[in-house]
């Protein structure tokens, strides 16, 4: 089967240097291209999952616990469409539900594998991580801040730019 390009990369980032903030970008840019009206679709729940985990790290537990609760909601919904994209939907809803517990309990961030079921899929991105010199399904490297706190880290100049320029287009509107 052939899987579009941004749920390949988003595999590939979160199976292999476990960059959450980066599966969520590529997967949202993707989602918001085909189908952005759609708030419970299947895409927005595995950026759901990508987001639970950045948190995680983080040691936000409060954001971990309610992003995964909306992704194992997501997930229930879109068995289906999980399943066509190669994943196995209920191990991972359980995985989900198992990770909840662990927060509630507080139990320290470990990463987890997306439990692919399709061994050309597994093949296509395992190539990608070996291209982009990441290792599949290696921990994450707690130890790598700039990963850890990407979205605190990274250069938001352009996003400001463009929120002042909404809200000029909307005072003129």
């Amino acid at each position: 089967m052939a899987y579009p390009k941004p749920y390949l990369e988003f595999l590939m980032y979160f199976h292999g240097n476990r960059d959450y903030f980066e599966c969520h970008e590529v997967l949202e840019e993707y989602w918001k291209e085909v189908d952005p009206k759609n708030r419970s679709s299947h895409w927005v729940g595995l950026i759901q999952i990508a987001v639970g985990f950045y948190h995680y790290r983080r040691g936000n537990l409060s954001g971990a616990a309610r992003t995964f609760k909306k992704a194992i909601q997501n997930i229930e919904m879109n068995q289906e469409q999980l399943t066509q994209l190669g994943i196995h939907a209920a191990e991972l809803q359980n995985m989900l539900v198992d990770i909840s517990h662990e927060l509630s309990i507080n139990q320290p961030y470990k990463s987890i594998n997306i439990p692919v079921m399709e061994a050309s899929l597994i093949k296509q991105v395992q190539s990608l991580c070996e291209e982009n010199g990441y290792s599949w399904c290696s921990p994450s490297d707690l130890t790598n801040n700039e990963l850890i706190h990407r979205h605190s880290l990274r250069d938001r100049t352009e996003v400001i730019l463009e929120r002042q320029n909404a809200l000029k287009r909307k005072k003129r509107g």
